[in-house]
């Protein structure tokens, strides 16, 4: 339970759902986790640090160089580094399914800056930082939208792959630094964003179960074990690759 002691890991989109799930786990598993949100990020880390959990909150706006810069630095400068990047945070649950001629250019644009800038922002700003500790993880969620070519879904399907071009092209540029990135893709999950808009996402949590060998609904518990692997000293040696956790509806 201690392969991440001493570990700093600042997770985006942590204050909920899939991230606050991966929040846990990392903390869990010995890392000091930085709960990284837009809102709810300090009543978060009160709850989980309520638990035992060595976490903190901080205000974050992964479009907004600004925030990212405060939020890395300030952790840098408290905790001595940083070590992990989990780029999670991302606009899915609240987006209504329709045909892409029916998706204007500001919700396109939306998408592609929280999905992609967001993560590019955020390696920016964390990289100087893991190069003064000798090396780092980076684990990008991404999604089996861009791997099934998933109709009415186009500006988040896109965004995704655009998250595993930049997974590979990233891993080539920071091999020579000792830091590893990337990509879980999960399928989907019910997580707190789901549940919160049940009328825009009814017919993927209807249909996703019965697609997949292992039949039953995906939880954000299912997606940890495979981004803690990302983080922890056990995948040192993988780099720029993609691992699919959906219960086995796609194969790759």
């Amino acid at each position: 339970m201690t392969e991440l002691a001493g570990k700093v890991a600042i997770v985006t989109g942590g204050a909920q759902g899939i991230g606050r799930a991966i929040v846990a786990e990392l903390a869990a598993r010995g890392a000091h986790a930085v709960i990284a949100d837009i809102a709810g990020a300090d009543k978060t880390a009160a709850e989980l640090a309520a638990d035992g959990l060595d976490v903190s909150g901080g205000e974050l706006d992964v479009t907004d160089e600004a925030s990212i810069a405060a939020l890395v630095d300030t952790t840098a400068s408290a905790r001595g580094g940083v070590d992990i990047l989990v780029n999670n945070a991302g606009l899915f649950a609240t987006l209504q399914p329709r045909g892409f001629e029916e998706i204007d250019a500001a919700e396109w644009r939306r998408v592609m800056d929280v999905n992609v800038l967001g993560y590019f922002l955020m390696a920016k700003a964390v990289v100087p930082h893991m190069r003064r500790r000798g090396g780092g993880a980076i684990v990008n969620i991404a999604s089996t939208t861009s791997l099934k070519g998933v109709a009415n879904l186009l500006h988040y399907s896109s965004s995704k792959g655009a998250v595993q071009a930049m997974t590979r092209s990233l891993a080539s540029e920071l091999g020579k630094d000792e830091i590893t990135v990337n990509a879980v893709a999960p399928g989907f999950t019910v997580s707190d964003g789901v549940l919160d808009n049940a009328a825009a996402v009814e017919k993927m949590r209807t249909s996703a179960p019965g697609k997949r060998p292992l039949s039953r609904e995906m939880l954000p518990a299912d997606i940890v074990g495979a981004v803690r692997f990302f983080a922890s000293p056990s995948a040192g040696f993988i780099t720029g690759q993609t691992l699919v956790v959906d219960g086995g509806a796609y194969f790759i």
